[in-house]
């Protein structure tokens, strides 16, 4: 392995995602990709395939927590971590606070302002940094970047940036900062080829699913965002509640003498399509299942997207297009038109052949507006932004 690599990683709460890049020419060049997930139990996966999706490795094995799952790639001789001459690591690290609007290199005194973020998103900042240290411990000297979901909203007007509370939370940080703006970056560049003549336009962009946000960007800027002060905010996701009244947390905790933490847990992992159909939460499964709670599951969560998607065209004074991204938002032509139809009051007349297609058009060519589907590609931006802040330069 020679320092013309890169090593993107994404760390959750059970899981630990990479993608391997050659960046001796141009522009990255993806060699191989993976995950190790269910960390912290005594059946985590890992998988790990080649650039053109080939598998390389299927294996279950006991992975106590994120230092292990690295110790464990680095064992590996064909694995990402398999030496010491990468170039460099970048890193997903989803709540930036109000202080990061752009990627930083890590030194110990970012990494401590990101740990002090911990509690603003509990699921994911603290497995980020307990990579970024590891790896700093592992491969002292390679420079590490920080790129933060958080990072493409933080110009929003003060309409959509803040809560009506007063003004020392707002300066305490206590403020809508919207996610998953790695995912909207790509689609903002990537709608300049797909779709020059809405590129400019008011753009709602659907970023579906294990986690799901929607946002409105216009001028390829970000307006408004259905997340806030933390990703479980907005429309419902796999296990995350979505929005809820405030008095829920009061009343969980005085009536069934909850904890804290008990609170957190329940909202972010008990909570949306698994808590609603009591099945999974997987909209494939659930749009296949006959079960009356999963139908009702799915039609939910079709109501608060077409819901938050009126929402986000508001904000932006109207709408041009429409894009589809995410797992779901990627892979599930039934969601899509399901939405779409709902949609045509705003003008989107869906094509179901082209749908079914995979698009990228998804809608009639006489639909007054057009719908997308573009894939993500998250570990594709921060890849950029790490060449670029550690002088391999810009790809």
């Amino acid at each position: 392995m020679s320092d013309r690599q890169l090593c993107v990683m994404t760390a959750a709460s059970s899981s630990l995602k990479f993608v391997l890049y050659d960046v001796s020419s141009s522009a990255p060049r993806r060699i191989l990709f993976g995950l190790v997930d269910g960390i912290g139990s005594l059946k985590a996966r890992l998988q790990m395939n080649s650039s053109d999706g080939r598998s390389m490795r299927d294996t279950r094995f006991h992975v106590p927590d994120q230092a292990a799952a690295l110790a464990a790639l680095a064992d590996l001789h064909d694995g990402p971590l398999s030496s010491g001459g990468l170039a460099g690591f970048g890193h997903r690290v989803v709540h930036g606070g109000p202080d990061y609007a752009a990627p930083v290199l890590l030194t110990p005194g970012t990494v401590a302002s990101i740990e002090a973020l911990h509690t603003l998103a509990p699921m994911h900042n603290p497995p980020a940094v307990e990579v970024i240290k590891a790896l700093a411990e592992r491969y002292p000297g390679v420079p590490q970047v920080a790129c933060f979901d958080t990072a493409f909203h933080r110009n929003h007007p003060s309409v959509a940036d803040r809560y009506a509370v007063p003004d020392d939370l707002y300066r305490d940080g206590v403020r809508r900062y919207g996610f998953h703006g790695l995912s909207y970056e790509h689609i903002t560049a990537r709608l300049g080829d797909v779709a020059p003549g809405v590129a400019l336009g008011r753009v709602v962009v659907a970023h579906l699913g294990t986690g799901a946000s929607m946002c409105a960007i216009a001028g390829g800027r970000s307006i408004d965002s259905s997340m806030g002060l933390s990703a479980v905010d907005g429309l419902p996701m796999g296990t995350r509640s979505g929005s809820v009244d405030p008095s829920l947390v009061i009343w969980l905790q005085r009536t069934k003498g909850w904890s804290l933490d008990q609170v957190e847990n329940y909202l972010h992992l008990e909570c949306g399509l698994k808590g609603l159909s009591g099945i999974s939460d997987d909209i494939p499964t659930l749009l296949e299942s006959d079960v009356p709670s999963a139908k009702m599951a799915v039609d939910y969560f079709v109501h608060h997207v077409a819901r938050f998607a009126g929402a986000m065209a508001a904000a932006m004074g109207g709408i041009d297009a429409m894009v589809f991204t995410g797992s779901v938002g990627e892979r599930s032509a039934p969601l899509r038109i399901r939405v779409l139809n709902r949609l045509g009051f705003l003008g989107f007349v869906p094509d179901g052949a082209a749908n079914e297609a995979g698009g990228p058009l998804l809608t009639h060519p006489e639909s007054p507006r057009p719908a997308y589907m573009i894939p993500t590609d998250m570990e594709l931006v921060i890849a950029r932004h790490t060449l670029s802040l550690i002088g391999r330069g810009a790809a």
